[in-house]
């Protein structure tokens, strides 16, 4: 029997050597992703890794070839978008219920082509089903300069009635090493941005949350591998993965019966066995990852470029500098107060001012998070003049003027819930639960698409110069049951988010140079696809600027700085304004404090802060970032950014909680050309000090500064140093 099977594998692997196979490469300047068509028409991945650089050697690739216990199969490798029902014993990419209640799919290469798109090469694959008429396209974009590529699938039919979707992956990526390392990001309230690293053994590992909305509150939609060993900064292969959707995603890694693993980006099937009816088109998010043989950063860095040049809206423009009332008003505020407040702005230096929650509602006054959210409309009592006249109070004091919403959310003591129930995500025949007092809207209904998109659409109609939008969401979806969907519960979860969808593209459309900010209880939702819309996003409510430098560590390598919103607040006031500050100035600035309360010096200071970020600000945005110094690997912490010419740089250094006599190590910079020389300025120093490290004036060589470094750090906690090298 033994010899049998071994020689129905011979056969096979015979045959797949001697048939003419189709070869389908998506390839970057470095990495290759090589897909072939097998003698029996299925479609294969038979080799993802550094690229190769000798045409011939992609004939010799090879499917993995098994035999199974009776011989009956003599080919089952890795399938480029493995199915439910069919020879794979392993978590499918696609799982189908097809009209008839047949469970399984077969899925066979049709064709495939290539053009060009902006920055890359488009790759669609088609595959179909012989016995049914079921059609799957898989894109890949490769980014060859960035070494980046994403990929997603669309899902399509002819059959008499409805299928039932019950997995539909964004794609599906094998590896081969000796060991899988994880590391994945957990989060909470003020906490967002936690690492896990955890090594990946036989059978799976799943990363996924079933929140709706603020979908990224328990588990971030992101991940960083690495091969043979834990992910490290500068060596090692690794690979950075996110995927673009704000709501329930799922991340399955499942290392299977040969040591292989098998990464699948979906959307989480959790109550939503999908009901796709024939002709329609089921789109699943965008998969995006970089892969690297020198570590995280570069991996990160190539995915900032990326993202500033392909993905994010206005991603190669500039940010606005900001202060914002929340923290100085909450809810307490007037006309005459934010007047003040406007000319506080334009003293300090900043470019807009924002105002935060509690400006709207009339018959439920927003004075608290019990009332209000729905309602639209200024608040007469708190501004008899309503946004017109807030819009002339800060072009008179000389600063743009920005807004906050939160147009997804109702509290149940507002007009719109008394007026519209039926809008409302809310289960019939059970009491109501409430997150932070307040119920989701059913955007998956087209009524509340249009009431949302109008929301933004008035306030700009009526006020064309309102230059910024901060777009909150603070609720989780509760109650759920969509009384749009009815009988069909199982499509909500999937068209609430497409619902979202529609209502940013209609206002991009309408006002495309309209910056707004992604803000989601904090840092809730964070993805590239909520970024083709949004300029940036909030990291985190919580500001402590120890804390922020933690969660600034983690997101900045999976998202570029000028995305990554950071405000010096009076979280934890035990520390400087100079420290808070210097953090803050590490990603795009903003300001969300009583500026009155600041002694002179400390004010004289954050002026100048804003001056001297202004000054970087092109280097901090645009420039490529270095992450030195790990704050998770001891008492300190440093990054650099580089001008792409190399000709600037900046150096960010904080101390955090130094230990007693603790030897200090030198700062090592990265990427700057060690031929030149750079002279070192210490800036953002506290009105009538000075610098008190050695370097400051002197001249260094690029390959001084890499390889000896700089001594900038101290003992002291919560100290920080901000150094211009020209």
């Amino acid at each position: 029997m033994k010899k049998t099977i071994m020689l129905i594998a011979a056969m096979c692997m015979t045959s797949a050597i001697t048939f003419a196979q189709e070869i389908i490469r998506v390839s970057t300047e470095k990495t290759d992703l090589v897909m072939k068509v097998s003698p029996k028409g299925r479609l294969y991945q038979v080799y993802l890794g550094d690229k190769l650089q000798n045409p011939a050697d992609y004939e010799n690739l090879k499917w993995d070839v098994y035999a199974a216990s009776d011989g009956a199969v003599c080919q089952r490798g890795h399938e480029v978008y493995a199915t439910s029902g069919a020879e794979d014993y392993f978590e499918p990419a696609v799982a189908v219920t097809h009209a008839d209640g047949n469970m399984s799919t077969y899925l066979y290469y049709k064709s495939s082509e290539q053009k060009a798109v902006k920055g890359g090469t488009e790759t669609v694959i088609i595959l179909q089903d012989k016995v049914y008429p079921l059609t799957v396209k898989l894109h890949y974009v490769a980014y060859p300069k960035e070494n980046v590529i994403k990929a997603w699938s669309e899902i399509s039919h002819k059959e008499k009635s409805a299928i039932t979707l019950w997995r539909y992956s964004s794609t599906m990526l094998y590896f081969k090493s000796s060991k899988y390392y994880l590391t994945n990001y957990h989060s909470d309230w003020a906490k967002e941005g936690q690492p896990e690293t955890t090594q990946l053994s036989t059978g799976k590992k799943i990363i996924d949350t079933k929140l709706g909305t603020r979908a990224a509150m328990h588990a971030e939609p992101f991940f960083e591998l690495g091969f043979d060993e834990p992910a490290k900064e500068n060596e090692g292969k690794v690979m950075l993965g996110t995927i673009g959707w704000p709501g329930n995603f799922r991340f399955t890694f499942e290392v299977d019966n040969v040591g292989a693993l098998r990464v699948i980006p979906a959307i989480n099937p959790y109550a939503s066995d999908y009901k796709l009816k024939a002709g329609e088109v089921f789109t699943t998010p965008e998969f995006i990852f970089a892969m690297s043989d020198n570590g995280m950063g570069e991996a990160s860095r190539n995915l900032h470029d990326w993202a500033r040049q392909y993905q994010v809206n206005m991603g190669t423009g500039d940010r606005l500098t900001l202060l914002n009332n929340w923290e100085n008003t909450g809810f307490d505020f007037n006309q005459q107060s934010l007047a003040e407040l406007m000319k506080d702005a334009k003293d300090l230096g900043v470019d807009m001012f924002l105002l935060d929650d509690g400006w709207f509602a009339n018959k439920y006054p927003r004075k608290d998070d019990h009332a209000g959210l729905g309602d639209w409309e200024a608040t007469k009592s708190k501004l008899p003049e309503g946004i017109p006249g807030l819009v002339r109070d800060a072009k008179k004091a000389g600063v743009k003027f920005g807004i906050w919403i939160e147009p997804e959310m109702v509290n149940p003591k507002s007009e719109l819930f008394e007026k519209h129930p039926d809008w409302v995500i809310l289960q019939p025949q059970r009491d109501t639960y409430y997150y932070r007092n307040q119920l989701v809207l059913d955007i998956s209904n087209p009524k509340v698409q249009d009431y949302v998109f109008g929301i933004v659409d008035r306030i700009m109609t009526e006020n064309p110069e309102v230059a910024y939008f901060k777009w909150d969401c603070n609720s989780v979806i509760t109650n759920i049951y969509s009384p749009y969907h009815k009988q069909n519960q199982g499509n909500f979860y999937i068209d609430h988010v497409r619902g979202i969808y529609n209502v940013l593209t209609r206002i991009h459309n309408k006002y495309p140079n309209l910056p707004m900010m992604l803000c989601s209880g904090g840092g809730g939702r964070m993805d590239y696809e909520m970024l083709k819309y949004f300029t940036e996003f909030w990291c985190s409510d919580d500001t402590d600027p120890y804390e922020r430098i933690y969660i600034q560590w983690s997101l900045s390598k999976f998202f570029p700085t000028k995305t990554m919103g950071s405000h010096v607040t009076n979280w934890n006031k035990n520390t400087s304004v100079k420290f808070r500050t210097d953090v803050c100035s590490s990603c795009k600035l903003g300001f969300d404090i009583d500026l009155k309360s600041l002694s002179t010096d400390d004010y004289k200071f954050v002026q100048q802060a804003v001056k001297n970020y202004n000054s970087m600000k092109p280097i901090i945005l645009e420039g490529d970032q270095y992450r030195l110094v790990s704050p998770y690997e001891g008492s300190h912490c440093a990054i650099n950014y580089v001008s792409k010419d190399k000709q600037r740089a900046v150096l960010f250094a904080y101390d955090l909680h130094p230990r007693y006599k603790e030897p200090q190590q030198n700062v090592k910079l990265q990427g700057l050309d060690a031929a030149k020389m750079y002279t070192v300025k210490e800036t953002n120093l506290m009105p009538g000090k000075q610098s008190d490290l050695d370097c400051n004036g002197k001249q260094y060589s690029g390959d001084y500064l890499m390889k000896v470094g700089l001594n900038v750090f101290t003992a002291q906690d919560g100290t920080s140093h901000v150094l211009v090298l020209e």
